[in-house]
């Protein structure tokens, strides 16, 4: 893992004894910092993403952290193995920090957050692919206003967060996933976009605990299905299956949904396990598709 020294801005790697540090979740916009840019402050500097980065830093540092970790200068994106291998890992670098500082670059702090006209409430943040396990992930999360001005805690902030992805607020009490439903976590990123069609399968790896290589070009729908194979690899959940195609769409289909967006009418769908009814069912994948035996 690679961190940002928050006094310094030089990157060291840690492969074992990796020290406590903040993290950010945040919505790309022109001129990040980039790995390459960080070597070089010189040329960091000058980039319109370095004010964002600078503020991350003296936050952490606020509180004696003496790292930080930032996606856009923490991972050399040149490198696909690099890359994969930090895709991989997004949810779990999220869940081992000690804080998250979400930055919203299109929120105001002069504001209550509740108010019904909002702008916290259209804020990009929320609708964003990535953001959803950065969101969920870690222990603590602050949110900052374009200022870098405090807007409140997830856990202060809970019920408008809460009304505005979906997400039941118990969520946030204990981050156990694993007491919703495949098909309900699928719902909180039904509405989500990511800029890379793929990214919306890869976003969701951590949330569903699987890993798989990321593979640019296949598409989203195929990246999908590969996402939810992976899923039934550990899982006998059976609500993967509780989706709707779209109204007007006319071709058959098999039993694996295209998009988290045939999901959005599932967040009310419970888990469906053999356990539940005093069955085990098997599922395989062949040749002809997908095998799986069910109770009658």
């Amino acid at each position: 893992m690679r961190l940002l020294n928050t006094r310094t801005y030089r990157l060291e790697s840690f492969y074992t004894d990796i020290p406590k540090y903040a993290i950010l979740s945040h919505t790309w916009d022109k001129e990040e910092v980039t790995f390459q840019d960080i070597q070089n402050l010189w040329v960091a500097k000058r980039k319109g993403g370095w004010r964002k980065v600078r503020k991350a830093c003296a936050h952490a540092l606020k509180y004696d952290f003496e790292w930080i970790w930032i996606d856009s200068c923490c991972i050399n994106k040149e490198s696909s193995a690099e890359l994969s291998e930090a895709l991989n890992s997004m949810y779990q670098y999220y869940e081992d920090s000690e804080v998250c500082y979400a930055y919203l670059s299109d929120a105001s702090s002069e504001e209550d957050p509740r108010g019904t006209e909002a702008a916290f409430k259209r804020c990009r943040w929320f609708k964003r692919g990535w953001t959803l396990q950065e969101l969920l992930a870690p222990a603590y999360v602050v949110f900052f206003d374009r200022d870098w001005v405090e807007i409140g805690t997830r856990w202060s902030l809970r019920d408008v967060i809460s009304a505005i992805t979906s997400i039941p607020t118990r969520v946030f009490e204990d981050g156990d996933l694993e007491r919703f439903s495949i098909a309900q976590r699928m719902s909180w990123a039904a509405l989500r976009r990511t800029t890379r069609p793929e990214d919306r399968a890869y976003s969701l790896m951590g949330i569903f605990g699987v890993s798989m290589p990321p593979i640019y070009g296949e598409g989203g729908a195929k990246a999908f299905m590969r996402l939810q194979q992976e899923i039934i690899k550990i899982s006998d959940d059976r609500s993967i299956f509780a989706w709707i195609s779209p109204k007007d769409e006319q071709e058959s289909r098999g039993l694996l949904a295209r998009s988290p967006y045939e999901f959005r009418a599932s967040g009310e769908v419970g888990i469906s396990a053999s356990n539940v009814i005093g069955s085990k069912s098997s599922y395989s994948f062949g040749n002809n598709g997908l095998r799986i035996h069910l109770p009658l």
